[in-house]
């Protein structure tokens, strides 16, 4: 049997943090899961285009790499978001997937999931907020004043990072705060909350797989609506985290451990699901 296992991240155009990000991760799950060739693609069309036009590189779509892998007659393949929340990207990758599960191409197809999806309150399901914070905490200082940038979406989904501050606040860290670039909570909210809690000093942080476009500039740029001059305007002394989580090992080893809850057949719908049927 062929395996494979196929990383899907949003993409970034920015070399630099891919290398410390994307890069790292795929290399760390090749060296964890010997038998499996490693493949990657890109959810955002967008970014693939940029790369393709302005540095010749050719990054595949998610269904231009399972038909690759079908072509190379790989019978096995586990799919892994690098996504954080099971957004509007998941929702393609799942499509996607269902697609080439109905055409019966391959002998097994698996979906994993995304950093944040079970919150567990039973014992059958992990807790991926706790796992998350966690792993985190082991890295960064949380009893300093910390203001994540989320990246935020229209999707119902965006409900993961109210989630999220919740379990930050049952974990008494009453002083890490997330704020989202296109999603509920925005800066513009949680700069009153800030404000009535005394906040003088604040490090701003991506809560994103790679330090891109986001952080480097909506976030820790020098443009005037940036959050970082917004907030200093606001009269906060800011410092700035300009690292994707996707270079924390810690967070880094998250992913290895959904794809090993899908080889093992751990939580694909709680193990109700039947051939053909999109497996969470």
């Amino acid at each position: 049997m062929k395996k494979a296992i196929l990383l899907l991240s949003f993409g970034t155009t920015h070399e630099d943090t891919r290398k410390l990000t994307i890069d790292v991760i795929e290399k760390k799950v090749k060296d964890r899961f010997k038998d499996y060739e490693i493949r990657r693609a890109f959810t955002a069309h967008r970014i693939i285009d940029i790369l393709k036009k302005r540095d010749g590189i050719i990054e595949f779509t998610p269904e231009e790499a399972l038909n690759s892998l079908a072509e190379e007659n790989f019978t096995e393949v586990i799919v892994q978001p690098l996504h954080i929340i099971p957004g509007e990207e998941y929702d393609y990758i799942k499509k996607v997937v269902h697609i080439f599960n109905h055409k019966n191409i391959f002998e097994r197809l698996e979906l994993g999931r995304p950093i944040l999806y079970f919150k567990g309150i039973e014992d059958e399901v992990p807790d991926d907020y706790e796992i998350l914070v966690e792993a985190l905490r082991k890295t960064m200082n949380f009893q300093e004043n910390i203001l994540f940038m989320g990246h935020g979406t229209k999707h119902y989904a965006n409900a993961c990072y109210l989630c999220l501050q919740q379990v930050l606040r049952d974990r008494g860290y009453n002083h890490v705060y997330i704020a989202n670039v296109e999603g509920y909570p925005t800066l513009e909210h949680i700069i009153p909350i800030l404000k009535k809690e005394g906040i003088k000093k604040l490090k701003l942080a991506p809560l994103m797989v790679v330090a891109g476009d986001h952080a480097k500039n909506d976030m820790a740029g020098d443009e005037e609506d940036s959050w970082k001059n917004i907030l200093l305007k606001e009269g906060f002394e800011i410092d700035t985290y300009i690292k994707g989580l996707g270079e924390i090992p810690e967070f880094q080893d998250l992913y290895i451990k959904h794809i090993e809850d899908v080889i093992e057949n751990r939580y694909l719908d709680l193990g109700k699901t039947k051939k053909g049927m999109v497996r969470r």
